[in-house]
């Protein structure tokens, strides 16, 4: 039996020895890509080749892609588990060709390599084509000598293959294996096809058309190959399972959760959630290996989904602790060899997965009380709208999570409810918020600008463009605020983090104040007010951007890629950006870490970054194919859109990235980095806040100013205050101590001094006072002096301060039952504008109209009297 390592590996040897370029598995994340979620087949990080938008150094390849589909269009999420074949991770084993062969031999190459290489019998497969394609027809029938009775000719919605409506496509070829007529199905094709005895294996896609916008067809001038094999499927196959979840992988796996959850592996109640465990880890260690934490929006809710899911599976076998996080080693054990990316990150995924049981621990024990009470209350088998949303909206319990159980438990989910409470809230977000001008909106303007501002700060532009109110217009007056849109402009336009330039634009009659700049379809945006003159359509101006405002920008700019590389280098290479503001007077950079940094290692940041300016090193720009960079070692934001050419920003082997920012020249020009804040913003996001140059040295400046203050006002020395102030701290806890024995004694007195104004109700000393100016403490200790004074009694005490009313009220043991202190101490917080509640014998409120408390106070008697008369004292 052929193990899923050996098969993975017997795949691409086989290629490497037929020339094919072994090209290891790209990142879950697609980096050129943003309209896809994750990488979801084996020819996703091929895309651009096959449109002509790149060149390799080679033009055949095979590659073992890791992808995963659960989320957007490609979402197998809720199958896996419950039928053989759906995973939301899986590899696709792929072989391409950029414009070198063609069906021939990528044909020849899968008959070769499935029977000949894994020795499986011809009888077993079956071949589809598409039933256009006469010559894949004609190979595969009159030269590899496939029977005909093995053979179908398929329409286009299954064996015709396109990228898109337009661009790139063609038919396909596909191979399945028959599991034999035990198995119910017939052969694909037929109208009993659906069924589980043959199951595809292999597509060979064959890309020789390309489809214009009226349909048309027009030749490629390079015909392409791209092949797609799930290792998981083929492995099936070879290890004698029909269910993928029966090959050495996944039995590893389901083994390893079966011991940490403490179930048996054999139960057959249990497989459903075996496999939905075995399946998720993978997906869950990979995609935090790629840079992935989980969050509430994006790739990261989408591995939230997928863990919170497994865990609840994991409880459903019956594990009573955190579990999931285990199964990392045994995970890491079984693919690590082959991508070793895994290995190197296990303990940050152990990490983070460990840290996300933690906090889901107490959303799914809320959620599946809740859930299980409302289940339990139906009368039909639709679980309504409303409470999905309630479950979803108030106590964080994932809307597929409540779908699963409710299948488990043969309900359905109203859906269309869910989806109707949604709307509405969010159509209560959207009316409580404020919009302003958009200036990123499409612009309509001809051209596009040229952006000079990397070697120079001043330039002449020709006018293209002007907008008042969104609109275009010929000309701007004086005193009227607008945008102006240069053919060359040396502002630069917010993007990436920098915000936009500011400065003035000076024409031969008119002067423009520019506040701001943004970018839009490729156009650089000058927002701001005529504050001279009028400018006109086509006039040249003198562009000028405000230099120390850019200089102070740049410092900035540069020290967010210098603390990128220090985070990276002290807390792991897991970090990776997730956002930044890069300012004149301050940078925040928000990061993936799992867990807030500590003062000494924030310290070891701050002066690892330090280094790095008074090494004064030189930066180096330079532009490069996407590709060439990442081989080079450059980071590249997942998310964000890059061109067939991209900007180098590198100040060291460490500090390497795509930017198409402005930068210093060196790093000695920073000067100074100081922290100001490091802070959570989100599940598994810090944020750092920071300044330099001149702002670190003022901000440094204020601070030991600060401290010669306090250092006066504690009568020492700047350098003596913290053991002044400890010496203080220990003397003033001594003094609260005294005044706190001292409150306890006053309080007994006054307890003394108060019983005697109680008023005996048919044997209950009922006494409602005042106490102005006791704090909080001080009416519970009075309280409780005069419950053991007066014995069966109702007592309300109150104080005002500042404006405010407090409220405490008590019932002896004998009476909690009959006027508890709750509704007591209500009763008379009503009156006062306010409201609280504590246990029978106590209970604490509070007001805010203290001008109505003497006669709340005085009504407390009556309503005592009234209450007790219509009560019965509880038998002894």
């Amino acid at each position: 039996m052929m193990g899923t390592n050996a098969l993975r590996a017997a795949f691409l040897d086989y290629f490497a020895n037929k020339q094919h370029q072994v090209v290891p598995s790209s990142p879950l994340i697609p980096g050129t890509d943003p309209t896809l979620l994750f990488t979801n087949a084996g020819m996703v990080p091929f895309k651009d080749v096959f449109l002509g938008r790149e060149a390799r150094d080679y033009t055949r390849a095979a590659s073992s892609q890791r992808c995963v589909r659960a989320g957007g269009k490609h979402n197998d999420l809720e199958n896996v588990g419950y039928t053989a074949r759906h995973h939301t991770f899986f590899e696709m084993l792929g072989n391409f060709s950029f414009g070198d062969y063609f069906k021939r031999e990528a044909i020849g190459y899968a008959w070769e390599f499935l029977t000949v290489e894994l020795g499986l019998p011809p009888e077993k497969l079956w071949i589809t084509v598409y039933e256009e394609d006469e010559d894949a027809a004609a190979i595969w029938l009159d030269e590899i000598g496939v029977s005909p009775d093995r053979f179908s000719r398929i329409g286009a919605a299954d064996n015709f293959w396109s990228m898109g409506d337009t661009g790139p496509c063609g038919p396909c070829s596909e191979i399945f294996y028959d599991h034999g007529a035990h198995i119910p199905g017939g052969p694909p094709g037929t109208p009993e096809e659906d069924g589980d005895r043959y199951v595809e294996i292999w597509n060979l896609v064959f890309m020789q058309y390309n489809r214009q916008a009226d349909g048309s067809m027009e030749d490629l001038p390079k015909p392409s190959v791209d092949t797609g094999m799930g290792l998981e499927r083929i492995a099936a196959v070879l290890q004698g399972t029909h269910d993928n979840y029966g090959i050495d992988l996944f039995r590893t796996l389901m083994a390893a959760t079966a011991e940490a959850v403490g179930c048996d592996l054999d139960d057959p109640e249990r497989q459903a959630s075996l496999k939905v465990v075995a399946d998720h880890i993978r997906a869950t260690a990979f995609l935090i290996a790629d840079g992935v934490l989980p969050a509430n929006e994006g790739r990261g809710y989408v591995l939230r989904r997928i863990m919170r899911r497994a865990i609840r599976h994991g409880h459903k076998l019956g594990a009573t602790e955190a579990f999931f996080h285990k199964l990392v080693a045994p995970l890491t054990d079984e693919m690590g060899e082959a991508f070793p990316e895994l290995a190197a990150a296990r303990a940050h995924v152990e990490k983070v997965v460990a840290q996300e049981e933690s906090r889901f621990a107490e959303t799914l024990a809320q959620g599946m009380t809740i859930l299980d009470n409302a289940i339990a209350d139906l009368s039909g088998k639709t679980l309504d709208g409303e409470t999905v949303f309630k479950l979803y909206d108030t106590y964080g319990f994932p809307v597929d999570l409540t779908a699963d159980v409710a299948r488990e438990r043969g309900l359905r989910v109203d859906q269309e409810g869910f989806d109707r409470e949604m709307a509405a809230q969010r159509e209560r977000a959207r009316a409580a918020s404020r919009f302003s001008v958009d200036y990123t909106q499409a612009v309509d303007v001809a051209g596009t600008t040229r952006f000079t501002g990397y070697g120079a700060v001043e330039d002449a532009g020709q006018v293209i463009g002007l907008l008042r109110d969104g609109q275009p217009v010929d000309r701007l007056a004086e005193g009227e605020e607008g945008v102006v849109i240069l053919d060359v402009t040396p502002f630069y336009g917010e993007s990436g983090g920098q915000i936009g330039d500011a400065g003035l634009l000076e024409s031969a009659g008119a002067l423009f104040e520019v506040v701001d700049t943004q970018k839009a379809d490729g156009k650089h945006l000058h927002v701001g007010r005529v504050s001279g003159g009028e400018l006109a359509m086509g006039e040249t101006v003198h562009a000028r951007v405000d230099a120390e405002r850019r200089a102070a920008i740049e410092l900035n700019h540069t020290s967010t890629h210098l603390v990128h590389a220090a985070l990276r280098e002290i807390l792991g290479t897991h970090v990776r950006q997730k956002g930044s503001l890069v300012a004149p007077d301050r940078l925040r950079f928000d990061f993936a870490h799992y867990e807030p940094v500590t003062p000494d290692l924030l310290a070891d940041i701050e002066s690892r970054v330090n280094q790095q300016i008074r090494a004064d090193i030189e930066g180096e720009f330079f532009e490069t194919t996407y590709d060439d960079a990442i081989a080079r070692g450059a980071l590249a934001f997942f998310g964000e859109k890059y061109g067939d050419r991209v900007r180098v920003v590198r100040f060291s082997d460490d500090s390497m990235e795509l930017c198409g920012g402005t930068h210093v020249n060196r790093s000695g020009e920073i000067g100074l980095f100081r922290f100001s804040e490091e802070r959570g913003v989100a599940a598994g996001v810090r944020r750092i806040e920071a300044q330099t140059g001149g702002s670190a040295i003022q901000r440094i400046r204020e601070q030991e100013s600060r401290l010669e203050r306090i250092a006066a006002a504690l009568k020492t020395q700047p350098a003596e205050v913290e053991d002044r102030l400890d010496k203080t701290l220990d003397r003033l806890a001594k003094l609260e101590k005294q005044v706190e024995q001292l409150g306890a004694q006053m309080a007994s007195a006054k307890g003394g001094d108060l019983a005697g104004k109680a008023v005996d109700i048919d044997g209950v000393q009922v006494l409602a006072e005042r106490l102005d100016g006791a704090d909080r403490k001080t009416l519970r200790d009075t309280l409780d002096a005069l419950k053991n004074k007066l014995g069966s009694a109702l007592i309300v005490l109150a104080a005002v301060e500042d404006g405010k009313v407090a409220l405490i009220a008590g019932a002896s043991k004998d009476l909690a039952d009959r006027l508890p202190a709750g509704e007591l101490v209500n009763f008379v917080a009503e009156q006062v504008g306010g409201k609280g509640g504590g246990r029978a014998d106590m209970a604490q409120a509070g007001g805010s109209q203290p001008d109505n408390l003497d006669a709340a106070l005085a009504s407390v008697a009556p309503h005592a009297r009234e209450r007790l008369a219509a009560s019965t004292a509880p038998a002894d």
